[in-house]
């Protein structure tokens, strides 16, 4: 099981923890995802042979929540 942190710009509602946490939870390969409200992070575990760390920093970004920095670990 692979780990993922992103950091984000600061989230500004709580729909925006919904929509990204719903929509990640939704990839296959994602084991969770919790979006860290406060201090504007996303977790994840992931199983690396169905989806990669980038790939999941892509579903964020498209979501409209641009990536300021990722640590993951593969």
């Amino acid at each position: 099981m692979s780990k993922a942190v992103f950091q984000l710009e600061p989230l500004t509602c709580p729909s925006c923890i919904n929509k990204i946490e719903t929509t990640l939870n939704k990839t296959t390969g994602v084991q969770s995802a919790k979006v860290l409200f406060n201090a504007g992070k996303v977790k994840a575990e992931y199983d690396e042979t169905q989806v990669k760390g980038m790939q999941l920093e892509e579903i964020i970004t498209k979501l409209g929540y641009p990536v300021q920095s990722a640590k993951i670990s593969e």
